[in-house]
């Protein structure tokens, strides 16, 4: 109790040192981190340089679409340390939102969870924190005794958590991945990919309440007495950074998932194996920034006089509306966007009976001479056949109308 007590306060003080720019750091596991990369002009790199990253593995996705744009080994299995916790975070916040269990509650630490190595906020056996905290404790400062009393939280033990985590990365279509522990600390046969980490993080920022704990920069908890910093320094410094999850061990090396949005375009870096935490931070931010300077985001839409209603041959109405089938955006070469050209292809007539979102026709978009996207032209609403009873009804309210 003693000796932890001390670190807490000696956290807490360190921290604040930090903040106030009274002292510099080295790097060390998934805590803090050199600062040499931040000075750096924020620039264009080129194709050489962005093959030339300090990873062993990496991949450049694009979060709408899945789109890939720059891979390196990208399915070379390797320790993914920390960045396992992202899957961690998934399942709980799935498990929030399936109304299993609550930001509110409060979850015991087990002896297991407090004996977790690495990073850490300290948590003593028996001791009681709200899951909200834990959260946070697990996205900010890659907490590895918080992330396992989530995870005996809501599966009952490591084991079932673990079973829980494997079942939804096959799902995720993460077929290089195999998970052993929840917190990423090295075991053997805990492996996964640039490319499996790329998918599963794209998952989890389909969560938008994540990026609230992703983003944070600097927090505390019980009531100031612990500190945490996140691990993640493009956090505070990279513009457009939403996250997401760093991790280093032995094993792994430096890893890094980083994630950003600028101008309605969301990228997602995943660096593996650096040698450095400098070069973690330094290959995703090259990554982010060819990304951002290459491509820019286009929402497919066709304009409503476009989609003028089809008439309908042997129905109960004489046409049907039309509407456009929900898109993601797509990407294009950076300032192309102009560009794209939209072929809107509908018949002029259906026979009856039409479905409500029956497939009508469709909307060609095209960038020289290259399809884009194909979407689905849909019937707005359900038109039945013409029967005797509904014919019978017209003829009865046109002959009362007379």
């Amino acid at each position: 109790m003693r000796k932890k007590g001390f670190l807490r306060w000696a956290a807490a003080g360190i921290a604040f040192a930090l903040t106030a720019g009274m002292i510099s750091y080295p790097a060390y596991a998934d805590g803090l981190a050199e600062e040499a990369w931040i000075s750096e002009e924020e620039t264009a790199p080129t194709a050489a340089q962005v093959e030339e990253i300090a990873a062993k593995s990496a991949v450049l996705i694009d979060g709408g679409s899945g789109q890939l744009l720059f891979e390196k080994n990208a399915h070379e299995k390797m320790p993914p340390a920390s960045i396992t916790k992202i899957m961690t975070l998934l399942l709980v916040v799935e498990a929030i939102e399936e109304g299993k269990i609550g930001w509110d509650d409060m979850v015991s630490c087990s002896e297991h969870a407090a004996s977790m190595g690495g990073t850490q906020i300290w948590l003593e056996p028996g001791e009681e924190m709200r899951l909200e905290d834990l959260f946070k404790a697990a996205a900010v400062n890659s907490a590895n005794d918080a992330s396992m009393a989530l995870a005996e939280y809501v599966a009952g033990s490591e084991e079932a958590f673990v079973e829980q985590m494997n079942a939804r990365a096959q799902e995720l279509g993460m077929t290089d991945t195999t998970f052993v522990n929840p917190t990423g600390l090295d075991a053997e046969g805990h492996v996964s990919t640039a490319w499996d980490i790329a998918l599963m993080s794209r998952e989890l920022l389909r969560h938008p309440k994540v990026t609230e704990y992703t983003t944070i920069w600097m927090d505390s908890l019980r009531d100031g007495k612990t500190a945490l910093t996140n691990t993640n320094k493009l956090v505070r410094f990279y513009e457009g950074c939403t996250g997401l999850k760093t991790g280093t061990t032995d094993g792994a090396g430096s890893c890094l998932s980083a994630s950003a949005t600028r101008d309605g375009l969301s990228l997602i870096a995943v660096s593996m194996g650096s040698t450095t935490s400098e070069d973690r931070f330094a290959s995703c931010r090259t990554l982010l920034n060819y990304g951002f300077s290459a491509f820019e985001s286009f929402t497919p839409e066709v304009p409503k006089e476009e989609l003028a209603p089809v008439t309908i041959k042997g129905g109960i109405a004489e046409t049907v509306p039309l509407t456009l089938s929900s898109s993601e955006s797509i990407l294009v070469a950076k300032g192309r966007s102009a560009d794209v050209s939209r072929t809107v292809e509908v018949p002029t007539e259906a026979e009856a009976p039409v479905e409500k979102g029956a497939q009508l026709g469709q909307a060609i978009f095209s960038l020289d001479g290259q399809v884009l996207a194909k979407l689905p032209i849909l019937a707005g609403e359900a038109v039945p056949r013409m029967n005797f009873s509904w014919a019978f009804m017209i003829l009865l309210k046109s002959f009362l109308s007379i």
